[in-house]
């Protein structure tokens, strides 16, 4: 582990975002760069009620990378989510608010936001909210697919994944320690 904790003077607002695959896994590795330099990292995950391997990578590097998932662990949500959805992604946005607010995380990962916003589970004032209240020594990182503009104009860094060729098109499904 890091002899010294780096600190950051100014945190930015970064967006993942895009059809292509890779953004979850982008933002791991922001968290695992992190580590490398003593800095603290929490993930709360929206929308994965499945078990992930980064959730077992994450309980061997702790303190360092804190993940927690929100929501139900069979997640089909649907527009209009139901008010179970929607009061589970709330319960998690409150965490993941209040992990950001305490003093003890570097960099936050809000993991599949904007397709929680996408379906209706936290509102876009929710999310500006975020930015808004950000410590000034925190970075944010915001992934999944349909960022909205407002957030795009927020953000001091955003990628665009971009799907061109996956094998998910030959029938490929997620596998165990590439996909999940």
């Amino acid at each position: 582990m890091p002899e010294k904790k780096a600190t950051l003077e100014k945190g930015y607002v970064q967006v993942y975002t895009g059809n292509g695959k890779g953004k979850t896994t982008a933002a791991l590795g922001l968290a695992f760069r992190a580590m490398g330099r003593g800095l603290k990292t929490y993930m709360g995950q929206f929308m994965k009620g499945q078990f992930y391997a980064e959730l077992k990578s994450a309980a061997m590097v702790s303190p360092y990378i804190t993940i927690e998932q929100y929501g139900r662990k069979d997640v089909h949500v649907q527009k209009p989510p139901s008010k179970e959805d929607i009061q589970l992604a709330r319960e998690g946005l409150d965490k993941a608010r209040k992990a950001m607010l305490s003093g003890n995380y570097d960099l936050i990962i809000y993991d599949e936001i904007n397709t929680a916003y996408f379906y209706q589970l936290i509102s876009l004032n929710d999310m500006l909210n975020l930015i808004t209240d950000k410590p000034d020594g925190v970075e944010i990182v915001f992934t999944g697919r349909y960022a909205p503009p407002e957030i795009i104009d927020q953000a001091d860094l955003v990628t665009e994944m971009v799907e061109v060729k996956h094998y998910f098109q030959k029938g490929v499904y997620a596998r165990d320690g590439i996909e999940r």
